[in-house]
Parts: C-alpha cells; sequence; structure tokens
C-alpha cells in the first residue's frame, strides 16, 4: 500500500504493472517456497537455518539478518507516520492548503516524528514481550478485508472527483513500453522482494513453525496472490487520484500521504474514513512488525541463550537507534546535510542522504543478494532432490517440474543480478 504506488507511477504505470505480476509469478512465488522450505527443514532461527546442510553457508542467513535490521529501522520511521496522519484526522482533518508542504514540515521536525515511531515500537515490544500478539492478529483479519474494501471503494471515488482521473487509471492499466527502463525492471523486482517478504529471512524464519502437514506450495502461491492484489488495489486508488488532480507529485515515499490526504479532503466524511484508513494501516504495521522485528530476535535469542523479553528489547533499542538517523535525515531535518557515498559505473560517486543510501543498500543491494544465494543453495548445495523432498514431502505436494528448475537455476539469478548490477550503473 505504501511503497508499491510510487514506484509503479515513477515506473512507467501500466508497463510496470505487467512486469511486477510477471516477477511474482517467477520470483516472488519460488523464493518464498525456497525460504519456507529451508525454515520448516531446519526448525531453528535463520542463521543457523542455512547452517544446517552446510554449516559453511551460515553467511547467508546473517546477511539475511543485516538487511533486516536495516529495513526495520526506516520502516518504524514511516510507520511513525501512519500514526501522525491518524491521530491527524482524528483530531482536526486539516492539513492546510498544500498537503506537501504539512509532510515536509512534519518529516523535517527533529522531535516529532521520532515519538510517534517511538510509539508503535514500545508497542510492538510490549505486545512481543508478553505474548499478547494474538490480539492484534485478531483484530487484524477482521481490519485488513475491510480496508481493502476501502481501498476499491476509494478507487471508484477518485475516477468520479476529476476528468482527470480516467486519464491516471488508463496511465496505470494500459503500458506504455517506450520510456520503460532497467532501472523500472530492477524497482519492480526490488518491491516484489521487499513487498512478498523475500531475500530478508521472513519466511526461514516463519517455516521454522510451519507443520509438516503444510502444503508449502499451495501455501506461497496465496502469500504471492494476496500481496499482490493489495498492491495492485492500492495503485488503482492512489496514481488516478494523482493524476486526476493535477497535482505534479513526485513519485516518492510521500505519494500515499499526499493521494489519500487529497481523496479524503473531497470524501463525503472523509475525516472519520481517513482516521479508519490509517488506523487500519496502523494494525497492518504492528502485524508485520511482529515478524521483521521476530527475525533478529530469534537470532539473538538463541545465539546469546537470553530470553525471549530481554532479546526484543535489546533488538528494538539498537533498531529505533539507527531510526533515528533516518528520521533527522529526511526533509529539511538535522542530519539532511549528511551525504554518504555510493559509486557507480561511469557515473563516479553519487551521495545520498542516510535514509535514501540505507533503504538503497538493503533493497538493491541485500535483498536481491540474499534470494540469489538462498537459490544456490537449494540448487547446490542442499541440491534438487532432498529440496524437493522437502517442498513436497516426499511427493505428497507434488514434484519439481522442469519449469521450476529452469526459474530456480536460471531466472531468479538472472533477475538478482540485474537489480544489482543496474544498482551500481552496470545496466542503464
Amino acid at each position: 500500500i505504501w511503497k508499491f504506488p510510487y514506484l509503479a507511477y515513477g515506473g512507467g504505470g501500466g508497463a510496470f504493472v505487467v512486469v511486477y505480476i510477471i516477477l511474482c509469478l517467477v520470483l516472488g512465488h519460488p523464493v518464498v517456497e525456497m525460504e519456507t522450505a529451508i525454515g520448516r527443514y531446519a526448525k531453528t532461527n535463520c542463521i543457523d537455518a542455512y547452517g544446517v546442510v552446510n554449516k559453511k553457508w551460515k553467511f547467508v542467513g546473517v546477511i539475511n539478518v543485516i538487511c533486516t535490521l536495516m529495513i526495520d529501522m526506516y520502516y518504524i520511521i514511516v510507520s511513525g507516520y501512519v500514526l501522525k496522519y491518524a491521530i491527524h484526522f482524528l483530531v482536526s482533518g486539516n492539513f492546510g492548503s498544500d498537503s506537501l508542504a504539512f509532510y515536509t514540515n512534519f518529516i523535517s521536525d527533529p522531535i516529532e516524528p521520532l515519538i510517534y515511531a517511538g510509539v508503535l515500537m514500545i508497542i510492538t515490544v510490549v505486545l512481543l514481550s508478553f505474548g499478547i500478539t494474538e490480539l492484534v492478529e485478531s483484530v487484524t483479519k477482521v481490519i485488513m478485508p475491510l480496508l481493502f474494501v476501502l481501498l476499491i471503494g476509494c478507487g471508484i471515488w477518485a475516477l468520479f472527483i476529476s476528468e482527470g482521473a480516467i486519464e491516471g487509471l488508463k496511465f496505470y492499466l494500459v503500458p506504455n513500453w517506450k520510456n520503460f527502463t532497467w532501472k523500472a525492471v530492477a524497482d519492480a523486482c526490488m518491491q516484489v522482494m521487499f513487498s512478498v517478504g523475500i531475500g530478508w529471512a521472513i519466511f526461514s524464519t516463519l517455516g521454522a513453525s510451519v507443520s509438516d502437514d503444510s502444503n508449502i506450495r499451495k501455501d506461497s502461491m496465496w502469500v504471492t496472490i494476496c500481496d499482490t492484489t493489495v498492491a495492485l488495489t492500492a495503485g488503482f486508488v492512489i496514481i488516478p487520484s494523482v493524476v486526476g488532480s493535477g497535482s505534479e507529485m513526485t513519485a516518492g515515499p510521500s505519494l500515499i500521504f499526499l493521494a489519500m490526504t487529497d481523496i479524503f479532503g473531497k470524501f463525503p466524511g472523509g475525516r472519520i474514513i481517513g482516521f479508519f484508513f490509517f488506523t487500519a494501516l496502523i494494525f497492518a504495521v504492528l502485524s508485520t512488525y511482529f515478524t521483521i522485528l521476530e527475525i533478529p530476535v530469534k537470532c539473538l535469542e538463541e545465539k546469546c541463550r537470553i530470553s525471549h523479553r530481554k532479546a526484543t528489547v535489546i533488538t528494538s533499542a539498537f533498531i529505533f537507534f539507527g531510526g533515528i538517523f533516518c528520521s533527522l535525515s529526511q526533509g529539511n531535518g538535522l542530519l539532511s546535510h549528511v551525504s554518504l557515498p555510493w559509486w557507480s559505473f561511469g557515473s563516479g560517486i553519487s551521495y545520498y542522504n542516510i535514509y535514501d543510501w540505507i533503504d538503497c543498500f538493503s533493497g538493491y543491494v541485500l535483498l536481491p543478494l540474499g534470494c540469489l544465494l538462498t537459490t544456490v543453495y537449494c540448487c547446490k548445495i542442499w541440491g534438487y532432490k532432498e529440496y524437493e523432498k522437502e517442498l513436497t514431502k516426499n511427493g505428497r505436494d507434488g514434484f519439481l517440474s522442469k519449469y521450476d528448475k529452469v526459474v530456480m537455476t536460471v531466472v531468479v539469478p538472472i533477475l538478482t543480478l540485474i537489480v544489482i548490477l543496474n544498482c551500481f550503473g552496470f545496466i542503464k
């Protein structure tokens, strides 16, 4: 809901969507299967999971954990933005005449974004520490379908609030390949990995708790389909509303906050609906954070042999500390002038702020690297036969076809390399 619309908006609309759907099938689904099978077979934390077959391959789990920690750092900050908007809709719903200025002023504040992020972090730590996450999960199971229905309603409404929205819908649905680039392919690959959750130990961690009775192949497909459906629906809402409003919003993390503010400002009862929308997103945030925080927590707990509560507190404190730097580098923040170097072939050294550097390194280097190494691990280290035994439970849930092996051996590695090579300027 947050990241897909602005990548699709900046990546060419319909062409990006077509490529994204294909990538979900040939990149997202097979890697979900591989990671889940690794986790179920090993039944331990993600670092040790890759060492069960060969101890030398534990480094893959280490890369995954580093990637997760980096994503967690900026994810908690953006999650704080969601809480801010939910509360603001409840209190007044007035964002002034310039919603972009409101957003920029907020993220540039040195304290306020950290307060909202800190509140969400504390709630997450308390719920995880006392083992009461089931409450949030139960509420989420009700709120998420309602949020999905609301998204569809907002999309339909957006088509009627301005004549230009139809053009926005065409931009989103009709592929235009003229300006489609390798960067757009890399962005689509990265978003599949980020959104579906591959390359950063989510499924190898969750897989440790998956029972032998579960059909990993079927479950993995449902994960991919449901995630993709929500992403496509979010684009259906955001992009027509942006194009239809006539505003020249640049594609970026602010897009959903600006677009939804514009929609709810014109929506009958928009203040209440806006409050529900961003409140529902908070439950999605918490549900997600239980998982992505648990990845490093479980590693710390088992590696250092400390209690789950202590591991949760230590990990959360480390993540929030890193999040402070991400927050202060946003907008016109205190650290916005701090630039980190990034080398690109043919272009030399360029510079990103702290937030963008962490986002780029985790999303365009570590995520594809994790997927690539997972594929090598399953194909070469574990081997097709042993992997197939775990994935299908000795043939109970099907078999590895030639198509599956080609995707694992050729397609996934090529796609991950495209992301990495594009990131360093070798593919334009």
